[in-house]
């Protein structure tokens, strides 16, 4: 099913709401840029799609090219009509520990489904751990709307990316929706450049190129995890993490609304532990 937000009577988002827990079909939301979207992914909603505001032909070309692309990956994807599990801090591991870890840098990459699935990780993990870099595969705009709303929700600083953030404890940055980030060390500091950049790995932003860059610039001081996702993005820069002494983790495909990215990254060799995304935030704690 394709729903747009904007609709007579009923919006989109109380519509999916009402139907997605008693007919979980694979649902992709067209939206304009506001918050709807998330929310639309919270109820069960698979992905969405940003409105196409422009009468150019070949805007409506790449609108309906991006949505049809959408539509197949929704076709194997799961449907998960419920809200957004509580923020409730992992426990059991010895912060101490933590506080003594020399892993400098946690890597996170995602597409289908992952707006949700980093969002539940990043609330359940203390804000005293190293600094975290993701890519998430999303529209323009949009990765600003969401850096915006993991900040409000976490008590992590969360932002956008721009070249010279400098990564450290409490902090989380987010590529660009269309930029390549990569993790590089200058003057004994990790931070981030963000550059326009041709796709790779079919994607702008890559999970390939920011984990290859850990892989370069950190070493076996680092964590990778990949998560839900369509194709083969991270996988291996997963690996090259792996083999640079990283620690990896890769998420399980009962929990994925696509295993599509993570069970390559697990055919490559590139995983050292699979979790669920339940099982995710300890597990990155346990690896600190």
């Amino acid at each position: 099913m394709v729903c747009d937000i904007e609709m007579p009577k009923m919006n989109g988002l109380t519509f999916i709401k009402k139907v997605l827990p008693q007919y979980p079909i694979p649902t992709i939301v067209i939206s304009s840029l506001d918050n709807a979207a998330f929310e639309a992914i919270e109820a069960g909603a698979v992905d969405f799609v940003g409105k196409c505001v422009s009468n150019k032909k070949q805007n409506q070309s790449e609108f309906v090219k991006k949505d049809g692309e959408k539509v197949k990956i929704a076709k194997n994807s799961k449907v998960v009509a419920k809200k957004r599990e509580p923020s409730v801090l992992v426990s059991g591991v010895n912060s101490n520990k933590i506080a003594t870890t020399n892993i400098d840098v946690i890597a996170l990459g995602a597409s289908t489904g992952g707006t949700e699935a980093l969002a539940n990780v990043i609330g359940k993990l203390p804000n005293n751990i190293p600094g975290i870099v993701i890519v998430q595969h999303i529209p323009p705009m949009f990765s600003t709307m969401f850096a915006q709303r993991i900040n409000r929700s976490t008590d992590f600083e969360v932002k956008e990316a721009a070249t010279g953030d400098e990564i450290k404890k409490g902090r989380v940055l987010i590529a660009p929706g269309d930029k390549q980030m990569r993790v590089v060390k200058k003057k004994g500091k990790l931070i981030v450049e963000v550059k326009e950049g041709a796709k790779v790995s079919g994607h702008c932003p890559s999970v390939d190129v920011l984990f290859e860059s850990v892989a370069d610039s950190v070493g076996p001081k680092a964590v990778g995890v990949i998560m839900t996702g369509m194709g083969a993005d991270g996988a291996k820069g997963l690996l090259a993490m792996r083999q640079a002494g990283s620690k990896t983790i890769g998420q399980d495909e009962e929990s994925s609304v696509v295993y599509g990215m993570p069970k390559e990254a697990y055919k490559l060799g590139a995983v050292m532990k699979q979790a669920s995304l339940m099982n995710i935030p300890k597990t990155i704690l346990e690896m600190l």
